[in-house]
């Protein structure tokens, strides 16, 4: 069974949530989504994994959220700038056979560990 994490190493929750899937003899595939972005195709599937709108992966406090005027764009947009602004993802997603969370908290990938 396949486990992928999109992961900030600055981030101390993508660094937890890295850590606890470790401790439990998980060696995720590590997406470094600001070096790599995941393009839309991708973030259609994450979004299909978690059972949720864009507005659940936004990092709705950044400032760059505001100057995109985010909260005004239809879903389609917000999904497509978020392709081109990786670092207003939420972070860490963590993907198991087409099943996903959002590590916030990092507790949140054990959900993913009893399916």
């Amino acid at each position: 069974m396949s486990w992928t994490i999109y992961h900030n190493p600055k981030c101390s929750k993508s660094r937890a949530t890295l850590e606890i899937l470790k401790a439990n003899g998980i060696e995720p595939t590590i997406i470094e989504y600001l070096k790599t972005a995941p393009d839309l195709k991708t973030i259609n599937q994450l979004l299909s994994y978690l059972d949720k709108s864009v507005d659940a992966i936004l990092r709705s406090k950044e400032d760059l959220y505001s100057e995109l005027k985010m909260g005004q764009q239809s879903e389609e947009e917000k999904r497509r700038l978020l392709s081109t602004h990786p670092q207003l993802m939420e972070r860490p997603i963590v993907v198991r056979n087409q099943k996903a969370v959002i590590g916030r908290p990092p507790e949140n990938v054990h959900e993913l560990m009893d399916k």
